[in-house]
């Protein structure tokens, strides 16, 4: 068998290594541990905070790294030790409030790490079906946003669940110095999520820092995904591919492989790392 260069494999959770329903299938479970076994550095590059992976991942899923929220951090999963952690300073936050508030959409303002599953949120709509799904997920967490009231705090994040895809451009239009990076919700598979972080956070940015940690080359590493908030990831990974489930503009721009539903992960990490089908 033909000797690989690859060192490190990142890949998405939902809808590139989770099926649908949210299930990790046996053939790509073990292929992770086969990586393990090869040396190779497994890392999930997720939109989930650590509280929401820990509810569908087990401590010992075979793992070695989290980039987590879509690069606000990165946590060493084995040693359960976060490496790293990003902000938005309580003066951002206040003008990302603010411009949503004005542009009437539905958000939620995330805590900072480890405390991120915490929020506060408002409502901008009676109707919003995802929105509300995602509060029922979170009901413990989540605190209504006194509009009036001074937000003073930091935060890691904003969430903003939309009603067409015209407030994805108003919001980038409007909000500038940060990150602002569109995706599909993970609960109706449907729905436009905007999320917002600090200007330097993203996936790609997370693996450039792991890398770096890690003392590993760009051109050994690969990257799966299957949706917009995997792009900076997919644009710095050496080797990048989506699953075919992807959006058809993300399919058009990157290598594609099977679905999600039909081992894509495994088919990828066969024919790049070990260099044969299975």
């Amino acid at each position: 068998m033909k000797k690989s260069n690859i060192k490190i494999v990142f890949t998405d959770l939902d809808g590139t290594l989770l099926r649908q329903d949210r299930q990790i299938g046996g053939r790509d479970l073990n292929t992770l541990h086969k990586l393990g076994k090869a040396g190779i550095n497994r890392v999930l590059a997720t939109g989930r905070s650590l509280f929401s992976l820990r509810r569908v991942l087990p401590d010992d899923f075979p793992i070695d790294y989290v980039v987590f929220s879509c690069g606000v951090g990165c946590m060493d999963w084995r040693k359960k030790e976060i490496l790293t952690s990003n902000t938005l300073p309580k003066k951002q936050v206040q003008k990302i409030i603010a411009t949503l508030i004005e542009q009437e959409i539905d958000f939620m303002v995330h805590k900072p790490v480890p405390d991120n599953h915490h929020f506060h949120y408002h409502r901008a709509r009676e109707s919003n079906p995802d929105f509300d799904r995602r509060l029922s997920f979170y009901a413990d967490y989540g605190t209504p946003l006194k509009v009036n009231a001074v937000y003073s705090c930091d935060a890691s994040q904003a969430l903003a669940i939309l009603s067409d895809e015209g407030q994805f451009y108003q919001i980038c239009e409007k909000l500038r110095n940060v990150r602002v990076i569109r995706t599909t919700s993970p609960l109706d598979h449907t729905s436009i999520w905007v999320e917002i972080f600090p200007e330097h956070v993203s996936k790609g940015h997370a693996a450039e820092w792991l890398c770096d940690h890690l003392s590993i080359p760009r051109n050994s590493s690969i990257g799966i995904g299957n949706d917009y908030n995997d792009i900076e990831l997919l644009e710095w990974t050496h080797y990048s591919f989506v699953v075919d489930n992807a959006p058809q503009e993300l399919r058009d721009r990157f290598n594609a492989t099977s679905s999600n539903q039909c081992h894509g992960f495994s088919e990828v990490i066969y024919r790049k790392v070990f260099h044969y089908d299975e």
